[in-house]
């Protein structure tokens, strides 16, 4: 077995490969020394590289030499550079997305420009724009513009790493100048950042706003059918109560077959809606979809379940969630995976709930360099009494101790009979790590809560209601609009018009 990348999510991945019974030798390859994975490869006597996890001929090089048989890509960004494709020219079958395939996550323009050419339902109104100067115009527009584009999502159209993503909402008239003014400020900060990756022409994405409790959908695609995971609320901001800047994820729960404020109607369309989106882009390109995709969703007033963005891959905490809920063996798994036999493979999944919070140097996520360079102590006793496991993710082990690297260091994962309990128990781990220097270590106390969770019922009952009574009247997924010099317009027709050529 070969993997690939060395966070969190892929020290998760090391720990289930490692103890499969079928005895597999594991290998592995990232730019940084996972300390936790590094033990997974030590177990099945096999070897660890570190290397550029992004390039595609040096990494199906030696994979050739170890003469593995399987591989399994952690991260997005080696798909999106080809490493998948690589690996199977050299004849070795890979869980994870050929690079034009990834373009689901890599592109957030072609993923929506996929949706709404194929007609596949929770969609969000959305513009691109290649530069600054080209956006400019829209972002200062007066409010006589579409009623959509005064309150927006603006967002990098690259798959960024979770970084460059701004709410805005001009509604007050007597603010609009300011609100407009930070529109195109923001813009110019996307267009120079989405430049530096240098492999997507479209740069900034406008989306309408919405709102509502947001959840993850995690799936693994064999080419021919999508197996699905228990669904999962991740928390994309940096402290309590949704405050503070986003980041790649702070922590997520999971409760079972269903999330608390989810139906099995809106899980059961959700799935829908990814399991759409892959056979949309596999008719595009015109290959078989084989490995991970998730699906960002959010319970909206507009459509019900509806698509935010797409992942090539695992979540980020919220893979170390679906991995620990899975009682199965991860190799057969992953073996149905590549043969296109997932359908004969029974998965099941734990009853328990979960709970990942992770804890990052203080610094993260606006000031990387300051949250770097700190090494971590770890009260192992402690850990162990409390019941709970630690994933490593943005460190490096040197010298006998591990230093962090500026991202999120470590990952606590608690077990419940709910996820209140779950979450006190993975409080009473993180309480147990610290930095060894005395710089601070942060983390969310509140993910798992019972407070969260009440929040988001309170909020997806708000929106239940709204959603089902536009169903109820046949107009579900309608937006209309009173432009002047217009009239009553539907705004979905000038997405079709403008942005598709229709």
């Amino acid at each position: 077995m070969l993997g690939v990348g060395g966070g969190s999510r892929e020290h998760a991945l090391a720990e289930a490969l490692a103890s499969s019974s079928r005895d597999a030798r594991i290998y592995w390859i990232s730019e940084n020394l996972n300390p936790g994975i590094k033990g997974a490869v030590e177990r099945t006597s096999g070897e660890y590289l570190l290397a550029d996890s992004t390039d595609p001929e040096f990494i199906s090089a030696a994979a050739g030499r170890w003469r593995v048989d399987l591989a399994v890509i952690g991260p997005e960004e080696p798909l999106f550079k080809g490493v998948a494709d690589a690996l199977e020219a050299r004849g070795i079958s890979t869980v994870g997305a050929a690079r034009d395939l990834a373009v689901l996550e890599m592109s957030k323009a072609a993923m929506r420009r996929i949706q709404w050419s194929h007609g596949i339902p929770g969609r969000l109104l959305f513009r691109t724009y290649r530069s600054y100067a080209d956006a400019v115009a829209d972002l200062a527009a007066q409010p006589d513009a579409p009623t959509w584009t005064q309150n927006v999502v603006l967002k990098p159209a690259r798959q960024a790493g979770g970084k460059g993503v701004k709410v805005i909402e001009d509604r007050q008239a007597y603010l609009h100048g300011e609100k407009a003014s930070f529109k195109v400020e923001h813009a110019a900060w996307l267009d120079k950042y989405v430049a530096a990756y240098g492999d997507i022409d479209e740069r900034i994405l406008v989306e309408e706003k919405v709102w509502g409790p947001e959840y993850t959908v995690q799936c693994l695609s064999d080419g021919r059918s999508l197996r699905c995971f228990p669904p999962v609320q991740d928390n994309k901001h940096a402290f309590d109560f949704g405050m503070g800047p986003e980041t790649g994820g702070m922590g997520s729960y999971s409760t079972g077959h269903l999330l608390p404020f989810l139906t099995e109607d809106e899980y059961a369309r959700s799935v829908g809606i990814i399991s759409s989106m892959v056979r949309a882009v596999e008719a595009e390109v015109g290959r078989k979809y084989v490995g991970f995709i998730a699906g960002q969703m959010m319970l909206t007033e507009v459509e019900g379940p509806t698509l935010i963005e797409m992942y090539s891959r695992l979540g980020d905490p919220e893979g170390v969630n679906a991995l620990a809920s899975l009682e199965a063996d991860m190799v057969d798994v992953l073996e149905a995976a590549v043969d296109g036999r997932l359908d004969g493979v029974g998965l099941k999944f734990s009853e328990d709930s979960t709970v990942v919070k992770a804890l990052a140097p203080r610094g993260y996520p606006d000031y990387r360099e300051a949250a770097a360079g700190h090494p971590i102590s770890v009260d192992r006793d402690a850990i162990k009494d409390a019941g709970c496991g630690i994933y490593w993710g943005s460190v490096h082990e040197q010298g006998g101790s591990v230093v962090t690297r500026g991202s999120r260091a470590v990952e606590v994962l608690a077990r419940g009979v709910d996820a209140p309990s779950a979450s006190e128990r993975a409080e009473r781990c993180a309480r147990a790590i610290s930095l060894a220097d005395g710089w601070r270590l942060l983390h969310r106390e509140d993910i798992g809560s019972k407070e969260m969770i009440a929040a988001a019922i309170r909020i997806a009952d708000r929106v239940r209601s709204l959603y089902r009574y536009r169903a109820e009247r046949g107009i579900l997924g309608r937006r209309m609009d009173w432009i002047p010099g217009r009239g009553l317009v539907d705004p979905a027709e000038d997405v079709m018009r403008e942005v598709l050529g229709r």
